[in-house]
């Protein structure tokens, strides 16, 4: 295994370090480096927060900034970060309206999350909402049921802008569990992730196989199957999502296709195009779009595709201004 990095053992803090200092002008450290804030707070605004292993860059430190959350935690590959991380972000983002933690449905994340709630709702007004929008584990029937992958980023930038115009914490939640039941994202790999500790890939395919339903830690899917064409592949994908949502006439989508660390742009966009279509004809009208690496799994050579029925007014908010070392439009510097 080939890696740019120093030891295995260093490989996050020296990572993380390297993307505060790149991204200075959007984040610092929090106390004791437990976790990374806005630079610059807004007093009376409701504070969010996020967290989750390392692994997913640029999810979610590269979404701290204006627009989005106010502060991230990162624990090691694939692990969630501790209660005392997550207090500290507590204590350093709340600038008094209270703060709504947005956790991914995986157990360790929705452990430490709600210890931490418990051990810092004394002193803060708190509240979480769990993103679930991956349709394989509804499908499989394992755990608490779907687990969050790509389309935590949605929930993120949509419920950033609410907060930014200071919708208040009651609300704020209440808007993202509604957006929650209205997203479904579903992931291919043609290859595991390959881990620095242990520099094993997280399972392995033949050179005619690919992994159906991926999740974002080197989970395997459900199902190992032939290797096929771009079209295939995207056309079970979208069939699978849409089978899983109800798009009522008139529903306007946000079609997401995401890269999970090791598939080039063109790839990606290719892939893009034959889900667009794929939606198309299901006569869900795509109204805004997103292609790139946002939600990885390492290194893994896959993809996901995410799609999001949104209201005029959750649009609104998808498309108001953001600045952050991921996601940056609508003319902040």
């Amino acid at each position: 295994m080939k890696k740019f990095m120093n030891t295995a053992e260093t490989m996050v803090a020296e990572s993380v370090e390297g993307f505060v200092r790149a991204h200075e002008a959007f984040v610092v450290f929090g106390p004791e480096r437990k976790c990374i804030r806005r630079r610059h707070l807004t007093l009376g605004k409701v504070a969010l927060i996020s967290g989750g292993g390392a692994g997913h860059e640029p999810m979610h430190i590269g979404f701290v900034g204006h627009g989005m959350l106010d502060a991230a935690c990162v624990g090691h590959i694939f692990t969630s970060p501790t209660p005392s991380q997550i207090i500290t972000a507590i204590e350093e983002a709340d600038t008094g309206a209270g703060c709504l933690l947005v956790v991914k449905n995986y157990d360790g994340d929705l452990m430490n999350f709600e210890m931490a709630i418990e051990m810092a709702g004394d002193h803060h007004s708190l509240d979480m909402v769990v993103v679930s929008d991956d349709i394989e584990t509804s499908r499989t029937g394992e755990g608490r049921g779907r687990r969050g992958v790509a389309g935590t980023l949605i929930v993120e930038k949509i419920l950033g802008a609410a907060a930014e115009r200071g919708m208040p914490l009651a609300e704020l939640k209440q808007l993202g569990e509604g957006l929650n039941t209205r997203i479904r994202s579903m992931g291919v790999a043609l290859n595991g992730g390959t881990v620095p500790q242990t520099e094993r890939m997280t399972f392995a395919l033949g050179p005619d196989e690919m992994e159906m339903g991926v999740g974002i830690h080197g989970e395997p899917g459900h199902a190992r199957q032939p290797f096929t064409t771009s079209d295939a592949i995207i056309g079970h994908l979208c069939e699978t999502i849409a089978g899983d949502i109800a798009a009522a006439p008139g529903t306007k989508a946000l079609l997401f296709v995401n890269g999970l660390g090791g598939t080039p742009p063109a790839e990606l966009y290719l892939s893009y195009n034959s889900a667009r279509r794929f939606i198309e004809e299901k006569a869900i009208p795509v109204e805004r779009s997103l292609v790139g690496t946002y939600v990885t799994s390492l290194d893994m050579q896959g993809l996901s595709v995410t799609l999001a029925l949104l209201t005029d007014e959750e649009i609104v908010l998808w498309d108001a201004p953001v600045a952050t070392a991921a996601l940056h439009w609508g003319g902040i510097p």
